[in-house]
């Protein structure tokens, strides 16, 4: 016989009644829960950091080095993919740390800051975790309070890691703690509105991709206003990552931007516990329109559930992605003024403004074509949640076989990452026409962006090979597309030798249009599709469906 302690009528309640009661159970759960990750993100941050600053030290060993690579970074791609440039007339090796690896630094602490909140606000009332916590002496602001809290501790550390790597590797000491403090408050201020945005939807998913689009935008309307003025313009300010650049690090520094970033990390919070204390739990503020009674006949076969279940987000990346892309062409109209502005160069040395404009966007296709890689591989590991509902099982009861399963869900999601890669390049070729008026620009794009696909689709083949050995291997599908990420941004700061960017698909990809396209590689790439996508089947047709 069990015995249970008497509580006198009411006591439970009165436990309960504080809104605030049970933060800190649930902050030792979360704590607990994501002990991993902690270690995980500061050792992350840490290296990068103390690894980039050492690779440029050996890169660049005197003034003249360091002044030779100022006159690189002053073109609108650089810019765009860097921040302002501050101290370009006497280049520093502090200057270029700050103007070279800050952005790199702020962008995977909001990301950070983004999939943690939402992983600690909507996705637990998805689940029904929160339900059962707030059936115990559980305050209305517990949970929230407790979010917070595990993302201040997140920001504070990756912040911390990164000024130890900046001061180990010998920068000012005062200079670091800034850069430290930006990445902490980057990480905030997107994990507030984060926490906002858990509030108006109903699924984690939109909540992640709502933080994450906030993240986009705040990085285009950073790298337009940038190009603009390479100090920074007014539109720069819209931006959070630009209130941690225009702290001037390692040139003129100064505290002051960064308190635009507290005030919006308030602001928020403010924002997030009175909607907290406005709505229903499980509940959004915007509700989702009911669905049909009965599914069309295309959704009941793998393809069509793929997309259906992918079909939204693939709209909303698209078309967010669409506009980035006419943005980043529209830019290509600055390299005119660039050419102006470097007579040194046009004496020794013929600059074709059409060649500077192909290669300017073999740079732009490279970066965006990021989108249709982030997307296919979501897509793919998009079965992974469809296991866990039980959808894929009863998939399986109504005849479809496992290979059937996989191989549709991945060519459709394959197919719609297609669709957006070529909407991508005459999104591009549409705002190159635009900056240039020749038309040509559009069907040059829209070959060109037909080179990065191998290099794209050979991601997704990956994740399907993750996905067919285990539902707990899956989550490896995002290690090359994270890598990828590197190489892309940091391979030439870290100074990476060859064979590990090899190990990213991008970097056998040609630079089309700037560079001549050589088949060798692309069809070495369709031969690794077709093989890793046959193990996949193989690995997938032999393991149980419902526990992976």
């Amino acid at each position: 016989m069990i015995g249970l302690r008497s509580t006198p009528p009411g006591s439970a309640v009165r436990q309960g009644s504080g809104p605030f009661t049970g933060s800190t159970h649930l902050l030792r759960l979360y704590l607990r829960l994501d002990r991993i990750h902690l270690v995980a993100w500061g050792l992350s941050f840490f290296l990068l950091v103390w690894a980039s600053v050492a690779a440029l030290d050996a890169a660049y060993p005197d003034q003249a080095a360091l002044q030779a690579r100022a006159m690189l970074l002053n073109n609108p791609a650089a810019i765009m993919m860097t921040g302002p440039l501050f101290g370009l007339e006497n280049y520093t090796f502090g200057a270029m740390v700050a103007n070279e690896l800050s952005l790199y630094t702020f962008l995977p602490a909001a990301i950070m800051g983004v999939i943690y909140m939402s992983r600690h606000s909507r996705a637990e009332e998805e689940s029904g975790r929160l339900e059962m916590l707030r059936a115990l002496p559980v305050g209305r602001f517990a949970a929230p309070t407790a979010a917070l809290l595990i993302l201040l501790i997140f920001s504070v550390l990756v912040g911390a890691a990164t000024t130890l790597g900046l001061v180990l590797a010998r920068m000012e000491l005062a200079d670091s703690l800034a850069f430290g403090l930006g990445t902490t408050l980057s990480a905030l201020v997107f994990a507030a509105a984060t926490g906002v945005a858990a509030h108006l939807s109903t699924s984690a998913r939109t909540t992640t991709g709502m933080g994450l689009a906030l993240v986009a935008l705040a990085y285009f309307i950073r790298g337009v206003g940038d190009v603009m003025e390479p100090r920074g313009s007014w539109l720069s300010w819209f931006s959070p990552f630009a209130w941690a650049q225009q702290t001037r690090l390692f040139v003129d520094l100064r505290w002051w931007p960064l308190l635009l970033a507290v005030v919006a990390v308030a602001l928020l919070t403010g924002l997030s516990f009175r909607l907290a204390h406005v709505r229903d739990l499980g509940s959004g503020l915007t509700q989702p329109r009911p669905g049909r009674t009965h599914a069309r006949p295309a959704q009941l076969s793998p393809a069509g559930l793929a997309a259906r279940m992918e079909g939204a987000t693939f709209l909303w990346w698209t078309a967010g992605l669409f506009c980035f892309a006419i943005g980043f062409g529209m830019l290509s109209s600055e390299l005119e003024d660039l050419i102006d502005e470097m007579p040194n160069f046009s004496d020794f040395i013929e600059i074709d403004l059409a060649d500077l404009t192909r290669s300017f966007g073999a740079v732009m296709l490279s970066m965006l074509a990021l989108g249709p890689v982030a997307l296919l591989v979501a897509g793919v590991l998009g079965l992974r949640r469809e296991e866990s509902a039980g959808r894929a099982a009863a998939l399986i009861r109504t005849g479809s076989s496992r290979a059937s399963l996989l191989l549709s869900w991945c060519a459709m999601v394959t197919l719609l990452a297609v669709i957006m890669q070529l909407i991508l390049g005459f999104g591009l070729g549409l705002g190159m026409v635009l900056a240039s008026g020749e038309i040509s620009w559009i069907p040059t794009m829209l070959l060109a962006c037909l080179v990065y696909l191998p290099a794209i689709i050979l991601h997704g083949a990956i994740a399907a090979c993750c996905q067919g050995f285990s539902r707990r291997w899956a989550l490896l599908g995002w290690v090359p597309v994270v890598w990828t990420s590197l190489v892309l941004f940091l391979g030439e700061i870290l100074n990476l030798p060859d064979w590990a960017s090899a190990l990213s698909p991008l970097w056998h990809t040609p630079a089309a249009p700037q560079a001549e396209v050589h088949a060798l590689p692309l069809l070495f790439m369709s031969a690794l599709i077709l093989a890793l996508s046959l193990l996949a089947v193989v690995a997938y047709r032999r393991r149980d469906i419902t526990d992976g």
